[in-house]
This record gives structure tokens, sequence and C-alpha cells, in this order.
């Protein structure tokens, strides 16, 4: 249940440092966030809508490139079998190692599935993004509106603290990554496809474009085989970018606190 962990925990530090480093500095150089403000007023050509898809899209090309080797290998050591059919794997020590083993002759393999994984990615990043930092926005004014009117009220201060911070920006993210995971289910279904295929034994084969799986996949299951696992994709995402955003608006918010 657990095959290809490893290699998810490791690459995720580095792949996420990658995302956010590029993100944030987009931002605050095309203008959505001026110093010391999160979500401030454009003070660019382009509206906060434009700079948030435009940061997310090429952060996550430069994401995209860390991504795809370990995605390669995880997905290929979930379906990996022994000899035979059986998954007994004597004399190796994980399935991970077996895969790598199979695809050391050949290494660039490891990023068969990129472009794939981009058209996924990007579109779901493009319209995540976007629609995150808007909702984020408009229930910290309403919050800090609302805790400035009781302060007035009760003369205390008010303000959004860290943990409410995180709660707000776990919502947000959850709303909009599921949205954006249910339509771009699709690429999903072909990347997967596109990816099984490099570590497979038919490498004399064919070799198979994104365009070309969407096309098979559309031809031989439907639409419904586009949209394939898209539920379950979409509520794993409301659970996985809420945890991941909220712990990262919370650490964000914190860091600021403690520099002040």
């Amino acid at each position: 249940m657990y095959q290809g962990v490893g290699t998810v925990l490791l690459v995720s530090v580095p792949s996420s440092g990658v995302f956010f480093t590029t993100y944030e500095g987009l931002k605050y150089v095309l203008g959505a966030s001026p110093a010391g403000q999160d979500g401030g007023g454009s003070k660019g050509m382009l509206p906060q809508a434009a700079v948030h898809a435009l940061s997310s899209s090429i952060a996550q090309l430069a994401n995209c490139a860390v991504v795809t080797p370990a995605e390669v290998l995880k997905q290929n050591a979930q379906m990996f079998a022994g000899p035979g059919g059986n998954d007994k794997r004597k004399g190796a020590s994980s399935a991970t190692v077996m895969v790598l083993q199979q695809l050391r002759q050949q290494p660039t393999k490891l990023w068969r599935g990129y472009s794939a994984l981009v058209a996924r990615d990007l579109p779901f990043t493009a319209l995540q993004f976007p629609a995150f930092e808007w909702m984020k926005s408009v229930l910290l004014a309403r919050r800090e509106k609302e805790g400035r009117t009781t302060a007035s009220r009760e003369g205390g201060g008010g303000g959004v603290g860290v943990f409410e911070r995180a709660w707000i920006a776990a919502v947000s993210a959850g709303v909009a990554g599921s949205a954006a995971a249910w339509v771009t289910t699709p690429f999903d279904v072909v990347k997967t496809r596109m990816m099984l295929e490099a570590g497979g034994k038919n490498g004399g084969g064919v070799k198979m474009n994104a365009f070309r799986v969407g096309k098979e996949v559309l031809h031989q299951e439907g639409v419904r085989g586009l949209f394939r696992g898209g539920l379950i994709r979409a509520a794993l995402t409301i659970l996985g970018n809420g945890l991941y955003m909220g712990c990262y608006e919370a650490a964000k918010l914190y860091l600021m606190e403690k520099e002040v």
C-alpha cells in the first residue's frame, strides 16, 4: 500500500522550495504583493488574477522538472510486480530500486511524461492560485473588518492570528483546488498512462505522446474514461491542498511576525 512513498518524501522538500521561491518572487516582481503586504493591490500593468496565474504557471514549469522523475519512479514502483507476476522481489531492497534498475540503461525515461505532467499541472495551477488568492483575500478582509469592529466595541486588539490565517488559507485552497482538480482530471489520466509506459517492457514500441494517449483513452473508454478517478482526486485535493497551503500560510505569517 505504501510502495513508492520514499520517493515522494524525498522530492517533496526540493520541489516545494522550487515552486514557492519562484512563485513568491514573481508575485513581487510583477507587482501583486508589494513589500510588507500580502495580496496587496497590483502596482504593475497586470491585474492580480493574471499575476497569480502567470507566476504560478512559471513556478510549476520549474517544479515539474523536479517532480517528474519522482513521479515516474513512484508510479512504476506502485505497479511493479516481480517475475511471473508475483511481488516477492527476492534479492531487491524495494520496488523503487528494481524500477531504477530497469531505467538505468535509459535514464532519460525518468522524464517521460514531463509534457503530460505540465499539461495537467499548468492548467490546474493557473486555475487554482488565482481562485485561492482571491478567496483568501475576501475571507481575510471580512475577518479583519469583523476584528476591527469587535476591537472598537470591546477595546481590545483586532487582526487575524496565525492559526486563523491557516484556517482561512486551508478553506480557500481546498475549495479552489478541488474544482481545479476535477476540471484537469483528463490530463492526470494521460500523464499516468504515459509514466506507466516508461517503465514497461515494450520499449521498442511506438512512443506515445500526450495527444495520442488521450485520443486512445477517449476512443476506447469515452469521456468517462478521461474523468476516471476525478471525484476521488477532487476529494483528496480538498484535504491535501488544505493542509499544505494552511501550513504554508501559517509558517509564512509566523516568520514575517518574527522578522518584524
